[in-house]
């Protein structure tokens, strides 16, 4: 099956899916018009340099719910869940280092670690459908690349690093749409970071992106660029904190709001 045949699924649907293992791919294109989201999960003693670094960086940090230390479920974005098992694939960190991407992290889960939900550019991309906007990587089948940049964030305590950016190609003559369209989110990313040449943002071969999957982009397309949040995994490989878990790129935790619930009129 494909992600989009779970698109008039329910976000609680879905969540039992992926808790029972019977979903193991990336999210986009299910459960159509719900805020899906990253996740970054740290030892309460790092929990603040986080929050100060998502405060300094909204752009590819937007906060979208914070779990209490030791607690598993986004009691104000997912009532019942449980993070620590509704996300298709994760990652395990330790020293930065990625040691393992289970599908089920409830093994590691410990008492001090808090986790903090981030918006992802996938929930506005309902709002770039409705618009006649094409969306490369859910025709394609395949998760959205993203990228490395040689763009800084803003350091917090012990934390810093490169932003990390998402691309869509666009139809030169939708750009200013495409603008407008995101721009009314800003609690998913919001508007682009940059548009046109790859290498003024670090990027030196689009064709092989750091995360994600390679897409076509067809004569007359503008490669255009959001703030992603993989962000928060480029800092763990820079600062190196001594244990992490983050959802892997493209394996989103789906929440219970709808996409127009975060927009901005």
């Amino acid at each position: 099956m494909k992600a989009t045949d779970y698109g008039g699924s329910t976000p609680q649907e879905v969540r039992e899916i992926i808790r029972r293992g019977e979903w193991t791919k990336p999210t986009p294109g299910m459960c159509k018009g719900r805020v899906q989201a990253n996740l970054i999960v740290l030892p309460k003693d790092w929990a603040y340099d986080f929050l100060v670094f998502a405060q300094r960086n909204p752009t590819p940090c937007p906060i979208l719910d914070i779990t209490e230390p030791g607690d598993t479920e986004a009691r104000i974005m997912a009532p019942g869940s449980d993070i620590s098992r509704d996300i298709p694939r994760y990652v395990v960190w330790e020293n930065g280092v990625n040691i393992d991407e289970p599908t089920d992290v409830s093994s590691y889960w410990r008492d001090d670690l808090v986790g903090f939900l981030l918006g992802c550019s996938f929930s506005f991309e309902s709002a770039l459908m409705e618009a006649n906007i094409p969306i490369r990587h859910i025709e394609e089948n395949r998760n959205v690349p993203m990228y490395i940049t040689s763009m800084k964030c803003s350091p917090a305590g012990r934390l810093s690093g490169p932003m990390v950016v998402s691309m869509r190609p666009i139809p030169a003559r939708q750009v200013p749409k495409a603008v407008l369209c995101t721009g009314r989110f800003p609690g998913v990313h919001g508007a682009p970071v940059h548009v046109g040449d790859p290498e003024a943002i670090g990027i030196k071969d689009i064709s092989k992106p750091d995360f994600g999957d390679s897409v076509t982009i067809r004569p007359g397309e503008v490669p255009v660029f959001w703030g992603c949040g993989v962000t928060p995994q480029a800092a763990l490989m820079a600062s190196k904190p001594p244990f992490a878990i983050t959802h892997a790129p493209g394996h989103m935790m789906i929440l219970d709001p709808k996409d127009a619930d975060l927009a901005v009129f």
